[in-house]
C-alpha cells in the first residue's frame, strides 16, 4: 500500500489519494445501504489503471505462486529411496553429468565474457558564471539598442520574444557581447570556452577525487565554437592528461550533442576495461551573436545563454558503490535524411553577409515527429508491459479491424519517476508537456532550468538534474529520461537509474545557494521595465 501510494503521489504531487470510493446519500428520505455508488463520480480511472499496471507487472510473480506449489507438494511426497535411487542414476551416467556440467560452465563463462560492461555516473558538475556576466530583461534591451545593429522594428520584435521566453532575469551572456561596443573576437571566444570547461572540469575533479591522469576517454561537444586546436586538445594540455587518452570533439551536432557524447562514451567504455571517460558539454555564443535584422536568426539571440557541464562515466565495478547513476538506455534518432527536418536549423549569412542561425517555423513540426520517432524506438525498453498490452491492443483495432477509436499514448510516468526535458524554450516544453501528458512537477526542473539560466544548449540536461539534486528528489532505483532535441534534426534519449538516494546537504552544484527560491512562478508575458500581465 506505502509503494502504491508514494507511486501515485509522483504522478499526481498536488493531490490527494482518495480512501473512501462511496458518495454520501443525497436523499435523505432514502437508506444508504439500498442505494449503489456512483462510480463515475468516485472512482478516478487513473487509480484503476494503476491497479492494472501494477496487476500486468507482477503477473510473472502470481502465476510462479501456483507452480512453486505444485512443485513443493510433488516434492514433499519423495522418500529416502526415491533420492537414493535418482543418486545411482546420476552415478552411473557420469559422462553425461560431466558433460553437462561443462557445457553450463561454458556457456555461463561465454555470457559474463560478451555482456556489455555497466556504465555508471560517478558525478558530474555545472559551471555557474560570475554574477557580473548577469543579464536582465532591462540590459539586454539597453545593450542590444547601443549597438546601432538593429532597426526599431527588430528591437521590438526581440522584447516581445523576450517577453515570453520564459527566461528570467538572472540569466549569463558572456562579457565580449555586453560591452559597448561589442568585441566579438577569436581571444574572448577562447576566454570564455576555457573559463567554462575549466570551471566545470574543476569542480568535477574536486567532487570525485579522481586525478587527471587516470582519465582514458575525452569526449567534448560544442556545437557552433570549434577552434583549433580543438576545445578537447585545450582539455588535455590544461590538465596534461597521459598521451594515450582516446580523445573526441564534436561539432555543429546542436543542442543534443550531450546525449550524443555520452552515448560515444558508453561505446568507447565498452572496448576499454576499467576506465574513466571524461564528457565536456559547452556552447559558446561569444562569436555567434546575431547583430543583423533576420528576424529567423534574432531568436537564438534572446533564447541562448552561457552555460557548461562536465561528466565523469566509469566502467569500474569498484566504482558502482560511490557512483549516482547507472546508465541504461541511449537511443538516437536522425531525421536528416528529410530536406524539412534538415533545414529546420540552419547556419547561413544573412543578405548583408553576416551569419547567424536561422530557426524554421516548422521546426515544432519537425521537433514533433523527432520525439514520436524516438519513443517508439525507447518505448519497448522501458515502458511496463501493461502499457505495451494497451498500445498493441489499440494498434491492432485501429489498424486490423478499422475501428474508429483514439490512439493510444503510452504513459511515460509509469516508466520514469523524473524527466529532464532540453530547456530549449518555453513552445517546446509546452508542447512536450501536452503530447506526454506531464504534471507541473515533472516539468519544474525544466521550466524552472529555462527561468534561471536561459537555453543553455547541450548542458541543459545536466543543470535540470542538479535541480531534482538539490531539492531532493533522487531516491535510490529512480529512472530518469534525458531528453534533448538538436540541429540536423536529432531527437536523442538517455535513461538513467539512481544507484543511491542523494543528500542535497551534501550537494555542491549551481543551485544550492538559491534552491530555496524556487519554484517561482513565471507569468505567460513579462513586460520589460514593469510589471508581469
Amino acid at each position: 500500500m506505502a509503494d502504491l501510494q508514494e507511486q501515485i503521489r509522483r504522478q499526481n504531487p498536488d493531490q490527494t489519494v482518495p480512501f473512501s470510493a462511496e458518495p454520501r446519500s443525497q436523499d435523505s428520505n432514502t437508506p444508504s445501504k439500498h442505494k449503489l455508488p456512483n462510480f463515475l463520480l468516485s472512482v478516478k480511472l487513473k487509480y484503476v489503471k494503476l491497479g492494472y499496471h501494477y496487476l500486468i507487472s507482477n503477473a510473472m510473480y502470481l502465476l510462479l505462486v501456483p507452480l512453486l506449489g505444485i512443485s513443493s507438494a510433488h516434492l514433499s511426497t519423495l522418500t529416502a529411496r526415491d533420492v537414493a535411487q535418482l543418486w545411482d542414476q546420476l552415478r552411473f551416467n557420469l559422462v553425461t553429468v560431466v558433460l553437462c556440467s561443462t557445457l553450463m560452465q561454458f556457456l555461463v563463462t561465454l555470457y559474463f565474457m560478451t555482456r556489455p560492461r555497466k556504465v555508471y555516473l560517478v558525478d558530474f558538475a555545472c559551471y555557474k558564471p560570475d554574477p557580473a556576466r548577469i543579464c536582465t530583461h532591462e540590459t539586454f534591451m539597453e545593450r542590444s539598442e547601443l549597438t546601432n545593429a538593429f532597426t526599431k522594428e527588430n528591437l521590438t520584435f526581440q522584447q516581445r520574444i523576450l517577453e515570453r521566453s520564459g527566461l528570467g532575469q538572472q540569466t549569463y551572456v558572456p562579457d565580449a557581447v555586453l560591452r559597448v561596443p561589442p568585441n566579438q573576437c577569436m581571444a574572448e571566444a577562447r576566454a570564455d570556452a576555457e573559463a567554462i570547461m575549466f570551471g566545470a572540469v574543476d569542480q568535477l575533479l574536486a567532487k570525485t577525487g579522481v586525478r587527471a591522469k587516470d582519465i582514458g576517454i575525452l569526449v567534448v561537444n560544442s556545437s557552433l565554437f570549434n577552434p583549433t586546436p580543438s576545445l578537447s586538445s585545450m582539455i588535455v594540455n590544461h590538465y596534461k592528461l597521459r598521451g594515450n587518452v582516446t580523445s573526441y570533439n564534436l561539432g555543429g551536432m546542436g543542442c543534443s550533442a550531450g546525449v550524443i557524447s555520452i552515448d560515444l562514451a558508453k561505446q568507447l567504455l565498452q572496448v576499454q576495461s576499467n576506465s574513466y571517460a571524461l564528457v565536456v558539454s559547452i556552447e559558446n555564443i561569444t562569436l555567434n551573436w546575431y547583430f543583423g535584422n533576420d528576424r529567423s536568426m534574432l531568436i537564438t539571440n534572446c533564447l541562448f545563454r552561457m552555460g557548461g557541464a562536465a561528466i565523469l562515466l566509469s566502467n569500474r565495478p569498484s566504482d558502482r558503490r560511490r557512483s549516482k547513476y547507472q546508465l541504461i538506455h541511449t537511443v538516437r534518432t536522425h531525421k536528416g535524411s528529410d530536406d524539412k527536418s534538415y533545414g529546420c536549423v540552419f547556419q547561413r549569412e544573412d543578405e548583408k553577409k553576416k551569419i547567424g542561425v536561422s530557426l524554421s517555423k516548422d521546426l515544432m513540426v519537425v521537433a514533433g515527429e523527432a520525439l514520436k520517432t524516438n519513443i517508439t524506438t525507447l518505448g519497448p525498453l522501458v515502458l511496463p508491459m501493461s502499457e505495451q498490452l494497451l498500445f498493441f491492443t489499440t494498434t491492432v483495432a485501429r489498424k486490423v479491424f478499422k475501428m474508429k477509436i483514439r490512439p493510444y499514448i503510452p504513459d511515460f510516468k509509469l516508466a520514469f519517476e523524473h524527466f529532464c526535458i532540453h530547456a530549449g524554450g518555453r513552445a517546446v516544453l509546452d508542447e512536450i508537456e501536452k503530447s506526454l501528458e506531464l504534471t507541473d512537477w515533472h516539468m519544474e526542473p525544466s521550466r524552472m532550468t529555462l527561468y534561471r539560466f536561459g537555453n543553455t544548449s547541450s548542458s541543459s540536461l545536466w543543470y535540470e538534474l542538479a535541480y531534482s539534486e538539490a531539492k531532493g528528489r533522487i531516491r535510490k532505483g529512480d529512472r530518469m529520461w534525458q531528453i534533448a532535441f538538436g540541429s540536423g534534426f536529432k531527437c536523442n534519449s538517455a535513461v538513467w537509474r539512481a544507484l543511491r538516494t542523494v543528500d542535497p546537504a551534501k550537494e555542491k552544484n549551481p543551485w544550492m545557494d538559491e534552491i530555496h527560491e524556487f519554484p517561482v512562478h513565471v507569468p505567460k508575458v513579462v513586460s520589460i521595465g514593469s510589471t508581469s500581465k
